[in-house]
């Protein structure tokens, strides 16, 4: 099934999509849902119909987003990598979530690159997990795209400063529960700036999967309901071109996978520095 939050008559609800449109959830949105105990599944209740709503960023507060880099063979090759015995990890913030058709605000003159990327929401509270307990703590899959600063990300080895800027990580448009996708099949992750296609590949392809990211993650860090955790992203970004190409003002970036669903998002360059 799908899931949300939705904005409707001036306020949000966490909502499932049915065939007759969304239908509420017993909570203001799916942070508040799942750190309630709530599921995310065929068997989960609803409520009333909610005529008109429209998906928001469906996780408006995770406890942690925490991200993988290099987690792609195409992409670790264009960065001159070897392939990696363990995930590379940095996190981002609450703070840096916007949501499926919002603008990506950050400053003019910075060097903002795409990232399309499969995120998984966390469904039960793990720690130590094994791959199997992982697996079973996943409440879903959604759309991320960690649109990165590369000027800011390459000041240092840490990757940090260029991760996490405010209003600069679309996600969305909704959560796809397990029982409808299985990324491990290979869904289809693309990514278009200005209809131009550059990024495509499949869930397939990832080194460290959904479940092997959460059981290494909860070995140092215990996760909780509503955290994310982005995979990674393919080959094709615009730091790793040559020449380099960079996202301008008034770009706009969409970014799809296949049975889950598609962001669409304007490229503001207008923050002070």
């Amino acid at each position: 099934m799908q899931f949300g939050t939705v904005a409707h008559e001036g306020t949000t609800h966490a909502a499932a999509r049915t065939a007759d449109g969304w239908r509420a959830l017993p909570a203001a949105d799916l942070s508040a849902h799942l750190a309630a105990g709530g599921t995310l599944g065929p068997d989960t209740p609803l409520g009333e119909l909610l005529p008109g709503a429209e998906p928001v960023a469906p996780l408006p507060r995770p406890g942690k987003v925490i991200c993988c880099g290099l987690n792609y063979g195409d992409h670790i090759l264009e960065t001159g990598r070897e392939l990696p015995s363990h995930p590379t990890l940095f996190v981002k913030y609450a703070d840096s979530l916007v949501g499926p058709v919002d603008d990506v605000a950050l400053p003019a003159g910075t060097d903002v690159d795409w990232e399309a990327e499969l995120a998984v929401v966390v469904g039960a509270t793990i720690r130590g997990a094994d791959r199997a307990t992982a697996a079973a703590a996943i409440a879903g899959y959604t759309v991320a795209n960690d649109v990165s600063v590369r000027d800011w990300q390459y000041r240092t080895l840490q990757w940090f400063q260029g991760k996490a800027w405010d209003d600069s990580t679309p996600t969305g448009p909704v959560v796809v529960s397990p029982d409808e996708v299985d990324p491990t099949r290979g869904l289809t992750i693309t990514c278009r700036v200005n209809d131009e296609e550059v990024q495509r590949d499949t869930t397939a392809t990832l080194v460290f999967d959904s479940a092997d990211l959460l059981a290494y993650i909860s070995t140092f860090t215990v996760l909780r309901p509503g955290d994310l955790v982005l995979t990674g992203t393919p080959g094709g970004v615009g730091v790793a071109r040559d020449p380099q190409r960079f996202l301008a003002d008034g770009d706009v970036l969409e970014t799809e996978i296949e049975g889950i669903g598609l962001l669409r998002n304007t490229i503001r360059l207008t923050k002070p520095a």
